[in-house]
């Protein structure tokens, strides 16, 4: 949509009624962590359990209602739930509520994050153009 020296601005579409996965770092050109929006209808799961070697993920629930499990242990997730998975371990997840689960998966490198928000950032001054 638009993109600048320093910025990239795309969209997947309305989050409502949005259907399968859909990956975002070569559409923005990411280089510190991969996104991913997804969408699964009810009494559907992911079609494969899958294992990442150097990257952690943390699931964000955004809509419907399903089942998460982390190698052996299977627990009810919904709306609002938030579930960091480490690395070296098995995960997969369910729909499980009458209406679809939409969720967003953000993955990045286990360990590196070292500043975040106001120890990574500092107060600029520059004029307001909004």
């Amino acid at each position: 949509m638009d993109k600048g020296e320093k910025f990239a601005h795309v969209s997947v579409g309305k989050l409502a009624g949005f259907e399968g996965k859909q990956f975002v770092k070569d559409a923005t050109g990411a280089t510190s962590c991969e996104i991913s929006f997804g969408s699964l209808p009810t009494g559907a799961a992911v079609p494969f359990f899958h294992s990442h070697k150097g990257n952690e993920e943390n699931y964000i629930i955004l809509s419907g209602a399903g089942r998460f499990q982390v190698n052996d242990e299977v627990f009810d997730v919904a709306e609002g739930s938030v579930v960091r998975v480490a690395t070296n371990c098995d995960r997969n997840l369910k729909c499980t509520s009458a209406e679809p689960m939409a969720y967003i998966c953000i993955q990045a490198k286990e360990g590196s994050l070292e500043g975040y928000t106001m120890t990574d950032a500092e107060i600029t001054e520059r004029e307001n153009l909004l």
